[in-house]
């Protein structure tokens, strides 16, 4: 919560920040308290994510988009637990995709329970988002069900792949914005809305979200690449491994079509070949790690 002016003087919103951590602590709350089952197996897989931890980044953005409102309004911590029960719903989903071992530091519920529990745990969060969000009135609700109808809709075309003749970086960025945008733009629509601002503010509050969660997953893109386990706290190059792919990949692609050399070309070979080879998968990722296309995909 530092803003820096534009004369370089730091500037600490106390208020700001302590209005804005009770709120998260109030979602913490409301997270473990929607989590829980009367059968202690579901109770323990299901909150097996949210011990885990995480940034809590879709909440924060609900308290501050409460802001623009009355941030004390009832419904605002229980549309910020819809949003990051929905978001660690596709985790789980997510992780059986990709066959990941690793999500936020701990074992991914499917190598932990398996791939059949670890999907059917996912979808007891969603009907726990549910249940929470009918309480909160029929457009809260219609704003959910399309994005969440954009979220997988996103995840399909990520899965499909371009059409014939589409820009495969045009392609990505649509699917960034279904995949992620969608929920970051719900969270700080969900705050706004809620929050009782105006109509004006919620529109561009929403645009903004969906920007920033564009960004976001550029950015977790590029980490997919560059950091290890222990930095990222997931498996690195998942995406590599499933053959999806992000910018990094893209931009080498480009650059392998322009300039045409020969180690360029070959490293493009290694990406499109099986990389469930655990040798073959560390080579190409190593190999991308130190190539021009990552910087590039940072910037």
């Amino acid at each position: 919560m530092t803003v820096v002016g534009p004369f370089g003087l730091s500037v600490r919103d106390q208020a700001l920040e302590a209005d804005v951590q009770a709120g998260l602590t109030a979602v913490e709350e409301g997270l473990l308290e929607a989590t829980k089952s009367e059968v202690p197996f579901i109770t323990e897989a299901a909150q097996h994510l949210v011990r885990a931890g995480g940034k809590r980044f879709r909440p924060l953005l609900v308290m501050l988009a409460a802001q623009f409102g009355d941030p004390y309004a009832p419904g605002v911590v229980p549309s910020a637990v819809v949003v990051e029960l929905t978001h660690l719903a596709t985790l789980y989903h997510d992780d059986v995709m990709d066959e990941a071992s690793v999500r936020r530091g701990v074992d991914s519920a499917n190598t932990r329970w398996g791939n059949s529990l670890a999907v059917l745990t996912g979808d007891f969060l969603f009907a726990r988002a549910s249940q929470i969000l009918a309480d909160l009135g029929p457009e809260a609700v219609r704003v959910q069900a399309l994005a969440f109808e954009r979220l997988v809709t996103g995840q399909i075309l990520e899965t499909a792949g371009p059409s014939d003749g589409r820009d495969p970086v045009d392609h990505y960025l649509d699917v960034l914005s279904g995949k992620t945008g969608s929920l970051v733009a719900v969270s700080c629509r969900f705050g706004a809305m809620l929050s009782g601002a105006d109509e004006t503010v919620v529109d561009v509050l929403t645009q903004y979200g969906e920007r920033l969660g564009v960004a976001f997953q550029l950015a977790d893109d590029v980490l997919d690449i560059a950091s290890d386990s222990h930095e990222s706290g997931k498996t690195p190059g998942t995406d590599l491994r499933e053959g999806v792919p992000t910018l990094p990949v893209l931009r080498l692609r480009e650059l392998a079509a322009r300039s045409g050399l020969a180690e360029d070309i070959a490293l493009c070979e290694l990406l499109d070949s099986d990389l469930t080879d655990d040798a073959r998968h560390a080579e190409a990722l190593a190999a991308l790690r130190a190539h021009p296309a990552l910087e590039l995909a940072r910037r």
